[in-house]
């Protein structure tokens, strides 16, 4: 059987027409307006005001969540928007190393660790379905760091099983954050503020942990 992506003849297909038509509207619409930005851009280098970790979710676009400009946030993605603990022992750490970059190199005043309804991630840990595929699989290992997981009992009762474990993977994330030396030192020093956002697809609902009380709240009342 011939994969989708490979034509007759084992020539692969080209780049969908709907992603070409939309390069150029952006080309004519966002990118020709603003040139000036984008120019700007590209000779003086990135100056983002938060790093995003976020789910690589094709539902969570992140820029249009904030309606942020090109530049503006420093966006780093992964299955489930988890952060591993700080374990420099020289092995391929991706997701530590943009966290690297984005504190020492980019010094972002901000991280925000933002989850969502509907995690394929969470819900395969919750659901145990990472124990159906193979024990040295990818994703079965990226998931073993929601292993210990503290799921508030209250956020059961209001926001239902699923959410709640969402939010007690932000709150995992932000803790595994805070084992890195370099963003606890910055976090003390006052110059790095960590958050924790969970959204709603369907209803466009942010939500935020407050520190102070350890609960989520609307956006809008935070």
């Amino acid at each position: 059987m011939v994969p989708d992506h490979i034509a007759a003849g084992g020539t692969p297909m080209p780049l969908p027409k709907s992603l070409v038509e939309g390069y150029r509207r952006f080309l004519r619409d966002r990118h020709a307006p603003d040139r000036g930005r984008y120019r700007q851009l590209a000779e003086l280098g990135q100056a983002p005001s938060a790093m995003v970790i976020a789910c690589c979710d094709a539902r969570v676009d992140v820029s249009a969540i904030f309606d942020a400009e090109a530049g503006e946030l420093f966006v780093l993605r992964n299955v489930a928007n988890l952060v591993p603990p700080y374990e420099p022992e020289g092995m391929y750490h991706g997701t530590s190393a943009a966290i690297e970059f984005a504190v020492l190199a980019l010094k972002v005043p901000h991280i925000i660790v933002l989850g969502h309804s509907h995690c394929g991630g969470v819900a395969a840990y919750r659901e145990k379905i990472r124990d159906k595929v193979p024990a040295q699989g990818f994703i079965a290992r990226w998931l073993t760091l929601l292993d210990d997981l503290k799921v508030v009992e209250s956020e059961t009762f209001t926001h239902g099983d699923e959410v709640a474990f969402e939010l007690a993977a932000i709150r995992s994330s932000l803790g595994q954050l805070r084992s890195f030396p370099f963003v606890r030192k910055r976090e003390e020093a006052g110059l790095l503020s960590l958050h924790g956002l969970h959204f709603d697809l369907g209803s466009g609902a942010l939500i935020g942990l407050e520190e102070p009380t350890g609960s989520f709240t609307a956006l809008s009342e935070a």
